[in-house]
């Protein structure tokens, strides 16, 4: 099926007509979508501040295994709240040129967490003492791959 007529079909949709006619889905869908980019964004941020040495009284395992649940779930409301709002306006949000933009930082965003995770998490302890620095740079391409995709898709509206 072709992107095109993927869309309509999307937008077709009970889910699609739904988001459109309800007087309360799409703003409620659009204040879950809010929650979750403040859990994700927050939690990354301040996360991501934390590796790469801001607040290093604070122990990093303790940091992390507080925040990346809250981020996970933040992740997870994007996701489902995203899809959503996506059936609303699948046509004219499909043509907007900031989408593959916002589709492609969060899809890296995604893989480098999961990266950072699978490389790191058995040492991160460590990084108390002395982070490494490709872990660093991991940090501070989160925190720009998680700032652009939440910036991406406030801009959507406007494009």
């Amino acid at each position: 099926m072709e992107l095109g007529s993927w869309a309509a079909w999307l937008e077709a949709s009970p889910m699609g007509v739904w988001m459109r006619m309800s007087d309360f889905a799409y703003p409620a869908v659009n204040l879950v979508h809010l929650a979750g980019l403040v859990l994700l964004v927050g939690s990354m941020l301040i996360l991501d501040l934390r590796l790469l040495g801001v607040a290093r009284r604070l122990p990093l395992t303790e940091v992390s295994s507080l925040l990346t649940p809250l981020a996970v779930v933040g992740l997870v409301l994007l996701l489902l709240s995203g899809v959503l709002l996506f059936s609303a306006d699948a046509g004219p949000l499909l043509n907007n040129p900031l989408l593959p933009f916002k589709l492609g930082f969060i899809l890296l965003g995604i893989v480098n967490a999961l990266l950072f995770r699978a490389i790191w998490s058995p040492r991160l302890s460590l990084w108390d003492h002395a982070a490494p620095v490709i872990g660093r740079m991991q940090a501070a391409a989160s925190l720009l791959l998680w700032i652009a995709a939440a910036t991406c898709g406030r801009l959507l509206a406007y494009v």
